[in-house]
């Protein structure tokens, strides 16, 4: 498990949450933000989130909408160990489950959800630098198949129930071919570094058992201006919005 030297603990949503993360391991920056500032959640779901690292999109989500009952799986132990002390340094209730999603636990495999969230690994096998730290590496780097996440997730929802994922834009024709037949209604939100940029990630909702057609969203673009020029925060108004106070993405 981490120690108090291996950690830091930083401001998420402008401070309202207080997160611990280890120094040299993985750290979670805007895109678990984005992922609970993208779920359609209310007061009285139930929400799982899938490999839910230190749990910054599970806490955030909190943050937005009370009286959620939370519940994370973390293939890593102090991953997991984390996740629930920023649950408590929060003040949250946060059920976190060590496991696998390949080999569900099954203190899950016995319950539905509202909502499924995941912001799956995104580097696939052997591609690229391995990084230095063994959990960060575990956390980036694709060693479940994204079809086995997708899986998992809608044989965890309810009936209606919702999947949200962001990932990099170019798994979006596979994400669609693995929900094609088990989930409709899916909307996908491009998210663009900047204004005339390729998108680089995407976040994707759909209803488990839903038939409604797909909807392209217009891009969310989340800095201001064609280049960086200063060392200050260059966050576009809508993003700024969504990374310091917690709302939602609503597209």
């Amino acid at each position: 498990m981490f120690s108090a030297e291996d950690l830091t603990e930083d401001g998420f949503l402008a401070g309202r949450l207080r997160i611990l993360q280890p120094r040299r391991g993985y750290r979670a920056a805007t895109d678990p933000v984005l992922l609970a500032a993208a779920v359609i959640a209310r007061q009285g779901d139930s929400v799982l989130e899938l490999g839910c690292g230190a749990g910054v999109a599970s806490l955030c989500l909190a943050a937005r909408v009370p009286g959620l009952t939370l519940a994370g799986l973390e293939v890593q132990p102090s991953y997991a160990d984390l996740a629930r002390r920023n649950a408590a340094l929060n003040g949250f209730a946060f059920e976190v489950v060590e496991g696998d999603l390949s080999r569900m636990p099954a203190a899950l495999r016995a319950r539905s959800f509202d909502h499924v969230i995941a912001n799956p690994p995104f580097f696939p096998p052997a591609s690229g630098t391995t990084a230095a730290d063994a959990g960060r590496e575990r956390a980036q780097r694709e060693a479940t198949p994204l079809a086995d996440w997708i899986d998992a997730a809608l044989k965890r929802l309810t009936p209606g129930g919702r999947i949200t994922l962001i990932q990099r834009t170019e798994r979006l024709p596979e994400i669609l071919a693995l929900l094609s037949g088990r989930a409709g209604d899916v909307a996908a939100l491009p998210v663009a570094a900047r204004e005339g940029r390729e998108a680089g990630r995407v976040i994707v909702i759909a209803r488990k058992g839903a038939k409604g057609p797909f909807r392209l969203a217009a891009p969310f673009i989340l800095h201001a201006g064609a280049t960086h020029i200063s060392d200050g925060d260059d966050y576009t108004e809508a993003a700024r919005v969504v990374l310091r106070t917690g709302a939602t993405l609503g597209f």
